[in-house]
């Protein structure tokens, strides 16, 4: 446990890509089995323990420490594995710090009652990092700056260079911690690990923005054009040995939409674009959203909020893998594949078709009433490669819409910006019945502005908060003193939960406009008008 926990301290304080991989590349020579495998595991996200949870360690830390105290540091400190590693009071022990591989085995086997004590004893017997780490992987929320494909990429380094990360992708899902097997082929010690006919996932082939240098270069005769449909991509895995309906993170979200499952019954590995659709018309993105992050939707849900797939691409055709041929090739496999299966809740993205790169810019411009958010543009010869290969496939999004806001509440982030107020809160004036005008909160936005104008808005919050609900500050907002965002979105849906009526996507901070007063900013019926 001392070395994992090392590795997070120094996995927190470095800033550099590669320096992290050196640092995880490190672990993985040194570290022993089972412990380099469960603390990949780890990194990665691949562990969860069902029955201890974030609020045991709440509960344990007001039971060793002043309440008030304890609320007071977490609200400052913002990351409930560090407040708790800092607070918790020495006490002599004779004990050691426990093993990585004893601690993982106790999560998933001690029974819940015995849980606090447990914890309590591991960390009576550690040092602060070591406490840290603990908790860490007790809550899952890691969040040390090493992302999954880090690792991969620091445990195909162990080859020699003779196996890459997108390798080791390929494998990846077919295989449980702690990847005994898996550290042995890329070790030299051992053959392939071979999922068989496993639903593994593949990497997804990704896109790049399209910006103006790009767009003036572009060899337009050489692409295809599909829409880019606003919901989420996906991957049908559908082999001998089983059915996967995967994100395109990895995540396994089967159980979350069973009826797309049920009707994979085909043998091919296909990409495609989760959406709700009623009666063949794409729902907005917020229709989606009430079926994400279920893992047992009901009936009544399912009914309400029915979901397909709009296939972009094929990748294994009944056990042929096609990811090498050109895009042209395999679209006239997906076609072919879709006449043959007919598969139920599933239908092609179609190609769009325009005589110019001019006209169909001006089909792109009004895709937002379709909720569509922009174009797709694909290389016709272009091969399906994992990871992000530039210059092959383009993501042209049309361009956001902006409203001038008013920031109204602040609270802290996480991580690296606990020490900030970095999550705001905004909103846009509307008259009430009385004839006055009021705030009404419309959106949060956590991205967007840069480090200098993270610091001036913390700043500004610090030195204007008017009142305190917990870890929310309420800022000066009246009509002649304040700030006022520009906040850029994608699309605005109507919504009745929340108070505004109104729910954004993906907002976020354009700019600060500070040569405007509040009064001076935009109205909720304004932005209600921007729905279609």
């Amino acid at each position: 446990m001392i070395a994992f926990a090392e590795l997070l301290e120094r996995l927190t304080l470095t800033p550099g890509r590669l320096a992290k991989v050196a640092l995880l590349r490190r672990f993985f020579e040194t570290e022993p089995d089972p412990d380099r495998g469960i603390g990949l595991a780890a990194l990665t996200g691949e562990l969860s323990f069902q029955t201890a949870k974030a609020g045991l360690i709440r509960g344990l830390a007001e039971s060793r420490t002043d309440p008030v105290l304890f609320a007071w540091s977490y609200d400052y400190v913002g990351d409930l594995a560090e407040t708790v590693a800092l607070m918790w009071p020495e006490r002599p022990t004779n004990a050691a710090p426990p093993l990585l591989a004893e601690v993982v085995a106790a999560l998933a086997t001690t029974p819940k009652p015995e849980l606090p004590a447990l914890v309590a004893s591991w960390l009576d017997a550690s040092p602060a990092s070591v406490r840290f780490a603990i908790l860490k992987l007790i809550t899952g929320a890691l969040r040390v700056g090493a992302s999954v494909r880090l690792a991969k990429i620091a445990l195909a380094e162990l080859g020699g260079g003779t196996i890459a990360a997108d390798d080791i992708e390929e494998v990846w899902h077919g295989l449980l911690p702690p990847y005994a097997e898996l550290f042995a082929w890329v070790e030299g010690r051992g053959p392939r690990p071979d999922p068989a006919d496993a639903p593994v996932f593949r990497p997804p082939m990704l896109a790049h923005p399209l910006e103006a240098p790009d767009l003036a270069a572009l060899e337009f005769a050489s692409f295809a054009a599909e829409w880019k449909w606003d919901g989420i991509r996906v991957q049908l895995v559908s082999t001998p040995g089983g059915r996967r309906l995967y994100s395109r993170g990895a995540d396994d979200i089967s159980a979350a939409f069973p009826e797309i499952v049920e009707r994979m019954g085909f043998d091919a590995v296909l990409d495609g674009e989760l959406l709700v659709l009623r009666d063949g018309e794409v729902a907005p993105f917020a229709d989606l959203q009430q079926r994400l992050n279920r893992k047992a939707p009901t009936a009544r849900m399912m009914g309400e909020f029915p979901v397909a797939v709009r296939l972009y691409d094929i990748l294994f055709d009944r056990g042929d893998d096609v990811r090498p041929l050109p895009f042209t090739e395999r679209r006239v496999r997906l076609e072919a594949f879709v006449t043959r299966e007919r598969p139920d809740r599933m239908d092609l993205s179609e190609i769009v078709t325009a005589p110019s790169l001019a006209a169909l810019s001006v089909l792109r411009d009004g895709a937002r009433a379709a909720s569509i958010e922009g174009l797709m543009l694909k290389r016709r010869d272009s091969p399906y490669l994992p990871g992000r290969p530039k210059g092959l496939w383009w993501k042209w999004k049309r361009d956001p819409l902006t409203i001038d806001a008013v920031l109204m509440y602040a609270q802290r982030g996480h991580g690296k910006r606990s020490s900030f107020y970095s999550d705001y809160t905004f909103g846009l004036w509307r008259e009430t019945e009385a004839g006055v005008e009021e705030l009404v909160p419309v959106g949060k936005a956590y991205s967007g502005f840069t480090d200098a104008e993270l610091v001036q808005l913390d700043r500004w919050i610090r030195n204007n908060t008017t009142q305190r609900y917990g870890p929310v500050r309420e800022v000066d907002h009246d009509p002649r003193s304040g700030i006022v965002l520009e906040i850029a979105f994608d699309a605005a849906q109507r919504s009745s939960r929340h108070k505004s009526g109104v729910a954004l996507r993906f907002p976020r901070v354009a700019r600060l406009r500070l040569d405007k007063r509040p009064e001076e900013a935009d109205r909720l019926d304004g932005l209600m008008r921007t729905i279609v």
